[in-house]
């Protein structure tokens, strides 16, 4: 079973993975997760927003951790870290956000990965993780994702979890500073429960 939950110190909800595991961001993960980044900035910055000037020094950590408390607080997202169940090592990061209730239901999932720990199976593991927490102990009924048309790579992993293509939003998401076309993909929680039974 690849969704476990357990409460650790703190509090802080943890999700097991196919050799991952995924956890809030604490403040001493801030060397970390500096580090990955850093090691990883050309992979990552032709898929995300644009890098501030500061963007891996411990004061821009540190308000983005209190942005994802804030919204964690108020039950509109859940940012995780990933690890790597062997080592304990930090491979990257899965975001639960815009959580909608009422009569939607839904969210939108983003997801990275350090240059290093890239094609490996464990971003897979770790959303595959993340989706099932949205379904299950979320209660939601869709999970959404989104993808620069050329990325390859992120496409392919939606669509082996299941996530099917739904189109093109045109001018959808600002990516390293300039408006980005994204593909849409998106999964209902009955189409990933027959999934598993299908496993």
């Amino acid at each position: 079973m690849f969704l476990n939950l357990v409460n650790q110190a703190e509090s802080k909800l943890r999700l097991e993975g196919e050799g991952v595991y995924l956890r809030e961001a604490t403040k001493a993960d801030y060397q970390a997760w500096a580090e990955l980044r850093a090691a990883s900035r050309d992979w990552l910055v032709p898929w995300e927003p644009e890098w501030r000037v500061d963007e891996l020094s411990r004061a821009c950590y540190l308000w983005r951790l209190q942005g994802w408390r804030h919204d964690m607080k108020l039950g509109m997202a859940a940012p995780f870290l990933v690890f790597r169940s062997r080592d304990d090592a930090l491979v990257g990061g899965v975001n639960i956000s815009n959580i909608r209730r009422g009569v939607a239901q839904d969210c939108t999932i983003g997801y990275w990965v350090g240059a290093p720990f890239a094609r490996q199976g464990l971003t897979r593991a770790a959303v595959r993780a993340v989706v099932a927490y949205a379904f299950g102990p979320l209660g939601l009924h869709r999970v959404q994702a989104a993808c620069v048309p050329t990325n390859q790579r992120s496409r392919g992993l939606l669509k082996s979890l299941g996530f099917r293509e739904e189109g093109l939003a045109r001018s959808y998401l600002k990516i390293n500073g300039a408006w980005m076309d994204h593909v849409l993909y998106a999964i209902l929680a009955e189409e990933f429960h027959e999934g598993l039974l299908k496993a």
